[in-house]
């Protein structure tokens, strides 16, 4: 009676051995599932990351260019003359005719005649 009631303690034993072994094991497996997810993350992120580092470079070389180019527009349109000034100095030209003018020497054969 003792080895029957052993027996069937020690088959207990064996049945929640495994029991636990095939847990552990389940476990086992889940945590190299989400180790491999963990990883695969990682590296998604850091080529994402790293394409994000290159757009924000290339976008501030480009503000940068825009913003030299602004500088020297702004320059170059201070050099520019202003409507008014261009008025002013199309009714001056309109006014002097130079067509309208004699040399000396003109003057000088128009009073030998």
């Amino acid at each position: 009676m003792v080895d029957a009631y052993a027996q069937d303690n020690f088959s207990d034993v064996n049945f929640k051995t495994r029991d636990l072994e095939e847990k552990q094991r389940i476990q086992k497996d889940r945590i190299m599932i989400l180790e491999k997810n963990l990883i695969e993350l990682k590296e998604k992120f850091s080529h994402e990351n790293l394409e994000l580092k290159k757009e924000l470079l290339i976008s501030k070389q480009n503000i940068e260019k825009l913003t030299r180019f602004l500088e020297t527009a702004s320059e170059e349109m201070e050099k520019f003359a202003r409507k008014e000034d261009l008025e002013i100095l199309t009714k001056q030209a309109k006014m002097f005719q130079p067509l309208d003018f004699v040399r000396r020497e003109e003057l000088v054969k128009l009073k030998k005649k």
